[in-house]
């Protein structure tokens, strides 16, 4: 039986730091009243000539590098985003032809959950092809943030995160679980109200109608909590696996208070716990590989630790995996 292994990180944040006092002071917030509601004290902002293609490159960049992997043995490269360079084309062939691969390519919008549904059929795909596929997860959601917006200003950051995914002839390693999660009876709760075929471009009044919106965001927190506390119960039965099993908990980082909720309801540990959200925020899809790789230094992950990630977002679109190392 063939697994498969995660043979290389890397991440990429702009070099643009924005502490929670910049924008406190734009809307005319307490000092303090983000970190206290968030746990997120600072997150990173692209520069002016900056755009997603370039923060996918640049992870994809030390991903590679740290797999000490050939370009030509890379078949696939699948890049979550939900802000790619252009509607149309898709980012992902740009990508591609930026870090020299001649393989295949594709965007997919997940969402927060991006990175998950990414490395689960990167897993089918590198298992049933017995060839090395490119994770990306990337987002730069800065631009689609209203400026005089609370819930949205205090949350979102631009970054990218990457992992390369390759066969092993260790049969017991790579994703051992999974449960993927649609809720579209939720689908408005957050969304972009302008600039899809529902509502194009040229009916639009306002530049303000392609920022996103959290039209209710009780229900968002009540929901993406028990999509994400759901599928990580699901996907670790499906692993044969308890939470006494898990070595590390990586959690999407949507802000801290809802991290800290869905491990206590899981009865996970602080200690087993993986975040990046105090310093970088919340990147979307992003976040989940951003955290695996910012982490390894100071982990080192080592043969047999079992990884679960869980994510929801907006969709409602999520769900979880059960890695083993």
């Amino acid at each position: 039986m063939t697994g498969t292994e995660i043979i290389g990180l890397g991440h990429y944040v702009p070099e643009r730091r924005v502490a929670n006092a910049e924008i406190e002071r734009r809307l005319d917030l307490q000092d303090g009243w983000i970190k206290k509601r968030t746990g997120i004290a600072a997150r990173r902002y692209v520069a002016d000539d900056q755009a997603l293609s370039d923060l996918a490159f640049a992870a994809g960049v030390r991903a590679l590098a740290a797999a000490g992997i050939e370009r030509d043995r890379i078949d696939l490269l699948l890049l979550a985003t939900s802000t790619p360079d252009h509607l149309l084309p898709g980012t992902a062939p740009l990508v591609a032809h930026r870090l020299g691969l001649g393989c295949g390519g594709i965007d997919m919008a997940g969402a927060c959950g991006g990175f998950v549904y990414a490395l689960n059929l990167a897993d089918a795909y590198a298992r049933s092809r017995g060839a090395a596929v490119l994770v990306i997860a990337a987002n730069v959601l800065s631009r689609r943030i209203k400026a005089s917006d609370r819930a949205t200003s205090a949350l979102f950051a631009d970054a990218a995160g990457a992992a390369v995914v390759a066969p092993s002839a260790r049969g017991t390693c790579g994703l051992i679980g999974a449960q993927l999660k649609t809720e579209g009876a939720r689908y408005d709760l957050i969304h972009i109200p302008g600039g899809g075929s529902r509502r194009p471009f040229a009916s639009l009044v306002s530049p303000d109608e392609t920022m996103m919106v959290i039209s209710d965001g009780q229900a968002v927190y009540a929901a993406a909590v028990d999509m994400m506390v759901q599928s990580a119960e699901t996907a670790l039965r499906r692993a044969g696996q308890t939470v006494n099993d898990v070595d590390y908990f990586v959690p999407h980082q949507a802000n801290a208070r809802m991290m800290h909720t869905i491990a206590h309801k899981l009865h996970i540990s602080d200690g087993k716990m993986l975040s990046t959200v105090a310093e970088f925020g919340n990147s979307s899809a992003a976040t989940i590989p951003l955290t695996l790789s910012a982490a390894a230094p100071r982990h080192g992950y080592h043969k047999g630790d079992v990884i679960l990630m869980t994510a929801a977002g907006a969709g409602m679109t999520g769900g979880a995996i059960v890695w083993r190392w």
